[in-house]
């Protein structure tokens, strides 16, 4: 586990060279062939879990294009990062950190929305049952296990405390950690930290076995609402606008494909997909999967999911509003799925 202050600072001194390493790596994203296309997309994974391009892949709606898989990631700043230097083709992060790696002037585009917060898919803040924390001010000089520092979990505290009335000074009194989410429910047990952030299948597990209640949700905080997007770099794009094309319009199959199919038959495909991968994971909290939380329809990117983080981190001081435009952020125009739906109103599209 690291400090806040440690931690946060690596992440911004991550974010402040990606204008070099992104200038520098972008070149070596994708081999695209001669008739204008890289047909192998090179990503990272999540432990246990079956993310929504791997879905789409078993689906068969990436049609001729392949995944290939280079790893494993607990970070979604990581993520990122790693697609805009091109050691990956693609990669997801919270929007928050997609906004402050533009704003470092990495030259990346949020393409498709992958995550979010509805009543099934969230993630809560959570304490031992029996643990004296019961609201805001009682977090100050506690410890909160969250996957990484500068994102989501960090984020949805800022607001829980500034919502409870602590100022700066107070905030920064709470000591934000980094464990692995595969750890975070045991670090809480065995009192390593006071309060752990626990999404998706690793929560409801950890809700099933009991002994924990949540301190609060980012749903109970925002309600409905994506939360992260898929990032591409630019020059990928512009290289491949066919595979991008192909890649984003399945993953926003994937999505419709997930809230319109049984929730056992969904968990029986992810179940089967990561027996298959051989990866040497447990399956078992799969069944525990019951949204993948993406608000719009097919993914479909809404401007006003990007423009509260940006006002988020100009409000934090970490960037100055001027330093990204809301238009360049992000593209609808890959997504042949959400354009077909046409129940998106034009204020919210990309260009």
């Amino acid at each position: 586990m690291a400090t806040t202050a440690s931690t946060r600072r690596q992440f911004l001194t991550l974010l402040g060279l990606s204008t070099l390493a992104a200038g520098c790596g972008t070149a070596a994203s994708g081999a695209t062939s001669a008739k204008g296309g890289t047909k192998t997309l090179r990503y990272q994974g999540w432990a246990g879990q079956v993310i929504l391009p791997e879905l789409a892949e078993d689906l068969g709606y990436l049609r001729d294009l392949k995944l290939e898989w280079v790893g494993n990631t607990i970070s979604g700043p990581q993520d990122i990062q790693s697609a805009a230097t091109g050691q990956v083709d693609f990669g997801g992060a919270f929007n928050g950190a997609v906004v402050k790696l533009a704003a470092n002037k990495a030259p990346v585009k949020a393409v498709i929305s992958y995550y979010g917060a509805d009543k099934y898919a969230y993630n809560g803040f959570y304490v031992l049952t029996d643990s004296p924390i019961r609201g805001a001010r009682d977090l100050i000089g506690k410890k909160i296990g969250m996957n990484t520092l500068g994102a989501h979990s960090e984020a949805m505290l800022d607001i829980y405390l500034q919502r409870g009335g602590l100022g700066r000074a107070d905030v920064d009194k709470t000591e934000r950690l980094v464990v692995p989410p595969v750890n975070t429910e045991q670090s809480l047990r065995q009192k390593q930290i006071d309060v752990a952030v626990l999404g998706g299948v690793l929560r409801d597990k950890a809700l099933a076995t009991g002994g924990i209640r949540p301190l609060f949700t980012d749903f109970d905080l925002l309600g409905a609402f994506s939360a992260g997007t898929y990032v591409m770099t630019d020059r990928f794009l512009e290289q491949n606008p066919a595979t991008a094309r192909t890649f984003v319009t399945a993953v926003g199959k994937a999505i419709e494909w997930s809230r319109s199919t049984p929730r056992d038959e969904v968990i029986a495909r992810m179940t089967d997909i990561v027996k298959r991968r051989d990866r040497n994971e447990d399956p078992e909290p799969l069944k525990y999967w019951r949204s993948y939380g993406v608000a719009e329809p097919a993914g479909r990117v809404a401007g006003k999911e990007l423009q509260l983080w940006i006002d988020w981190l100009a409000g934090r001081g970490d960037i100055r509003k001027e330093q990204v435009k809301l238009p360049d952020l992000y593209t609808n125009k890959f997504n042949a799925t959400a354009s077909a739906s046409g129940s998106t109103s034009a204020s919210t599209s990309g260009r």
